[in-house]
C-alpha cells in the first residue's frame, strides 16, 4: 500500500472515532457547550412576540416497540412538546414568562372561551307581582245623601220644618204686626245614571203659615226638569220643562186695590231643541212656549179683582251659534223672535197688550283653572205692541252666572239678570227689571257651613216715571248632624223704597229649622 492510500485511511479512522465521541457524550453537557438562544420562529402557528426555543425533535416512541405512541399521533402538539432537543430549555434572562395554564394546549398556548350554552327555548315568564290592596276614594262629601236608587234613577228627597218670627207678615208700609210662623218644605233631586242619554231634575216647594196673620199665608215652589236624547255622537235633542209658583204682595203696582191676601201667580212652559256639533262649532235650535196665569185676587171691600186680562202664552224659536276657541272658553252668539199673546185681547185698561219681540245676544261660556266658571251674555231687546198708544219697549237684556272657587273652602256665587217685562198699568208699555245677588258661602268645619248673601232689584215702569228698589242682605247657619239630619238657622233684613207713596216697607224674618234628607 503507498503511502497517500494509509493516510487517508488514517485519517477515515479517526473522523469515525470522533462521531462515535460526540454520540457518547451526555445530553445536558452537550446542551451546556451549546448554551445559546435559538433564532425566533417564523411559523404561523406561533403568536407574535412570544419567544419560543425550538430545535430537532422527534415523537415519543414506545419503550417497548420504538415506535411513536398513538396519543402522538393523533395530538401534533403533544407530538412536538415530547420531542427531545439538544438545544437548551432555559428561557433568556429578561425574557417573558409564558402563561402556564391548565386550560392552554399547544405551543401557539392560545386562550379558548367556554362554548356558550344553546339557547332552546324563551326564559320562563316572572310571575306577576300581586296587586297592592285597593283603597277606596276619599268622598268629597261624607254629609251628602245617598239618595233612593230606582233602576238607573237615584232620587234624593228632603223634608224640613222650621219656625221663625217675621215683623212685617203683608209687607205694607208704615207701622206693621209681627207674628211668629212655621214653615213646611219638601225637596225632590233627580239624577240618572245611564250610559246613553241623561235625567235630571229638581223640585221645592213650601209654604209659610202666620199665626197671627192668616192672610199674609203663602206658598211658594220651583222646579224643572231636563232630558237629554243622544241621538247621534255629534246630535243630542234636548227637552225640558218648568215651573215657578208665587205670591203677589198686596202693595204691588199692578194692584190697582188694596187686596186681601197674596194672590197666587203660576209661570210654567216646556222647551225642545237640537245641538248638533261641527268639529268646534256648535249649532243649537230650540222652541219654547211659556204660560203665565194670575188668580183673581180678593178685596178688602169683600169684592173680587178678576186678573185674566194678565193671562197670556208666549211662542219663542231661539238660535244659537257657539265655537269652542280652546277647552275652557267657548263664545257664542244668539238671537230670539217671541210673540207674547194675551187670553183677552183688550185688558180692564183698554189696552191692546200682546206684542212681538227681537232680541240679539253676544256672550261666552268660560272656566279658568276650574276656579272661575260660569256664562256671562249681554244683548238688546226690541218689543212691538199691538195697540199703537204703547211705545216700543226697547233695552239692555242680559244674564250672568260666575262661580268663583278661591280656596277649597270658600265659595263666591255671583248672579244677575236683566229683562223686559209687562204691566197693566195705564198707559205703561212693560217693565225694566235689573237685578244682582252675591253670595259667599265658607266652611267652618267639614260639617259646618255659614253663607252670607245679598240681593238689590231695581224696577222701572216705562212711561210712568216709576221706580222700585229692593234690597236683601242676610245670612245663613248650616251644621249637618248626619247625612240625615241637619240644623238651619237664618236671618234676612228686606227693604223696598218706591216713588209710589205707600209702597215702602221694612222687614225682618229669623228662622231655625231641622231638617231632613234621604
Amino acid at each position: 500500500m503507498t503511502r497517500f492510500a494509509k493516510i487517508c485511511w488514517l485519517a477515515g479512522v479517526a473522523s469515525c472515532c470522533g462521531v462515535a465521541g460526540l454520540l457518547a457524550w451526555p445530553r445536558d453537557g452537550l446542551a451546556q457547550t451549546l448554551d445559546e438562544p435559538a433564532p425566533r420562529a417564523r411559523s404561523s402557528g406561533l403568536r407574535t412576540g412570544t419567544p419560543q426555543y425550538v430545535a430537532q425533535q422527534r415523537a415519543p416512541e414506545n419503550a417497548e416497540t420504538g415506535s411513536a405512541t398513538p396519543e402522538a399521533i393523533s395530538d401534533p402538539a403533544a407530538l412536538v412538546q415530547s420531542q427531545q432537543s439538544a438545544i437548551s430549555q432555559r428561557q433568556p434572562a429578561r425574557a417573558a414568562r409564558p402563561v402556564q395554564s391548565p386550560a392552554l394546549r399547544g405551543v401557539t398556548q392560545r386562550q379558548f372561551r367556554a362554548p356558550q350554552p344553546v339557547v332552546t327555548g324563551l326564559p320562563p315568564v316572572p310571575a306577576a307581582p300581586p296587586p297592592p290592596p285597593r283603597r277606596r276614594a276619599p268622598e268629597e262629601d261624607p254629609y251628602a245623601p245617598l239618595g233612593l236608587r230606582f233602576g238607573a234613577v237615584t232620587l234624593r228627597p228632603a223634608i224640613g220644618e222650621s219656625i221663625g218670627y217675621d215683623t212685617n207678615p203683608s209687607r205694607v208700609s208704615g207701622p206693621s204686626k209681627g207674628s211668629a210662623f212655621s214653615r213646611t218644605e219638601g225637596e225632590l233631586g233627580i239624577q240618572s245614571d245611564w250610559n246613553v242619554h241623561e235625567l235630571t231634575g229638581s223640585l221645592r216647594g213650601g209654604y209659610s203659615h202666620y199665626f197671627r196673620d192668616d192672610n199674609a199665608s203663602r206658598p211658594d215652589a220651583q222646579g224643572n226638569m231636563s232630558l237629554r236624547l243622544d241621538a247621534t255622537r255629534d246630535t243630542r235633542i234636548l227637552l225640558e220643562s218648568r215651573l215657578v209658583l208665587d205670591t203677589q204682595r198686596p202693595g204691588s203696582p199692578d194692584l190697582t186695590a188694596a187686596v186681601k191676601g197674596r194672590p197666587i201667580t203660576w209661570a210654567y212652559g216646556a222647551s225642545a231643541g237640537v245641538t248638533h256639533d261641527i268639529n268646534r262649532l256648535q249649532l243649537t235650535l230650540r222652541g219654547s212656549i211659556d204660560r203665565q196665569d194670575y188668580e183673581n185676587a180678593e178685596l178688602t171691600n169683600g169684592r173680587t179683582l178678576s186678573q185674566a186680562d194678565r193671562n197670556q202664552t208666549q211662542y219663542s224659536l231661539r238660535l244659537r251659534a257657539a265655537y269652542e276657541v280652546t277647552p275652557g272658553f267657548r263664545p257664542f252668539v244668539q238671537t230670539e223672535i217671541d210673540t207674547r199673546q194675551y187670553d183677552e185681547k183688550v185688558d180692564s185698561n183698554g189696552y191692546m197688550r200682546s206684542s212681538d219681540g227681537y232680541t240679539a245676544r253676544l256672550g261666552s261660556t268660560f272656566e279658568i283653572s276650574r276656579m272661575l266658571t260660569g256664562e256671562v251674555s249681554v244683548g238688546y231687546q226690541d218689543r212691538k205692541y199691538q195697540d199703537p198708544r204703547l211705545k216700543n219697549l226697547r233695552g239692555m237684556v242680559g244674564d250672568a252666572a260666575i262661580l268663583w272657587t278661591p280656596t277649597p273652602l270658600t265659595t263666591v256665587t255671583l248672579r244677575g239678570t236683566a229683562e223686559l217685562g209687562d204691566t197693566t198699568i195705564a198707559g205703561s208699555s212693560g217693565t225694566t227689571a235689573r237685578r244682582v245677588s252675591l253670595e259667599v258661602a265658607h266652611a267652618l268645619r267639614r260639617n259646618l257651613t255659614v253663607t252670607g248673601f245679598t240681593t238689590f232689584q231695581r224696577t222701572d215702569y216705562e212711561g210712568q216715571g216709576l221706580r222700585e228698589d229692593l234690597s236683601t242682605i242676610g245670612a245663613r247657619l248650616d251644621y249637618k248632624l248626619t247625612r240625615t239630619f241637619s240644623v238651619r238657622a237664618s236671618f234676612t233684613h228686606e227693604r223696598l223704597n218706591s216713588t209710589q207713596p205707600g209702597s215702602d216697607y221694612t222687614a225682618n224674618v229669623s228662622l231655625v229649622g231641622l231638617r231632613m234628607q234621604f
